[in-house]
């Protein structure tokens, strides 16, 4: 039977059996398909790769393998632009925006949290959360290396945590966006920028004693939720900070 080597790197091993991470294996295939199907069959999304080679060339994932194939794949290079050389790069978005499927709503409350777009539909099955993704050029979040394997899907990632914190952690130092944090700037429950608020505009939809108080008001456009400073902002404000000093720690 014909076969290919492969070598994968860095966190591209996460997905491979214990016996094949960090060296380079045989890979045999029946009736010859392209490195996006090989990979994908080695349980490797397409959507983690930066950059592939083949008998030492820049290819794409439409690349027909042939016996005897030398294959190396990359995740994506945080330091080095290979957008020049790789025909699988993709470039990152202006402004990152994600779409997380059903497990995932806790972490889209972080990322709304921290000031990003978050779509979290938990009722939308694979199909719709794909198009989803791809419609709107949004990095999809999940846990499902099915979901990230259909071929409509270009930017996503597997997220390895189970815990919402780490979860979020990894996300933001994952896409280096330590940066561009921008606390209570969206609604957590629908994710819709805020926008400020006069304090006659809120009255009677918060507690009195926070009316008489007037403090800063932002609301909800979208679902016409109500935010203030107190003791939840300054909760929040602690896991803001947290997470802010743990993805600097653990970033490249």
């Amino acid at each position: 039977m014909p076969s290919a080597e492969f070598r994968c790197y860095a966190e591209l091993n996460d997905f491979l059996p214990l016996p094949l991470r960090r060296r380079a294996f045989a890979h045999p295939f029946g009736v010859p398909g392209s490195v996006k199907d090989a990979l994908e069959a080695l349980g490797i999304p397409h959507p983690e790769v930066d950059l592939l080679l083949v008998n030492g060339e820049p290819a794409g994932f439409d690349r027909i393998l042939a016996d005897g194939d030398r294959v190396a794949a990359f995740p994506l290079f945080r330091r080095l632009d290979v957008s020049a050389i790789s025909p699988v790069h993709i470039p990152p978005a202006t402004e990152p925006c994600f779409t997380l499927d059903g497990h995932l709503g806790r972490l889209a409350r972080y990322l709304r949290l921290l000031g990003f777009d978050a779509a979290h539909q938990p009722q939308a099955d694979d199909a719709a959360l794909a198009r989803a993704a791809a419609a709107g050029d949004r990095i999809l979040l999940t846990r499902d290396l099915d979901l990230l394997k259909r071929r409509i899907v270009r930017r996503g990632y597997r997220v390895r945590s189970t815990d919402p914190r780490g979860q979020v952690v990894e996300v933001i130092r994952h896409f280096r966006l330590a940066e561009r944090l921008a606390p209570f700037t969206r609604c957590l429950a629908c994710g819709e920028r805020l926008v400020p608020a006069d304090p006659e505009e809120v009255a009677g939809r918060v507690p009195p004693g926070v009316a008489a108080r007037r403090p800063s008001f932002q609301r909800c456009p979208g679902c016409a939720r109500v935010y203030w400073p107190g003791s939840h902002h300054r909760r929040l404000s602690a896991l803001v900070d947290e997470v802010r000093s743990a993805a600097v720690r653990s970033g490249p």
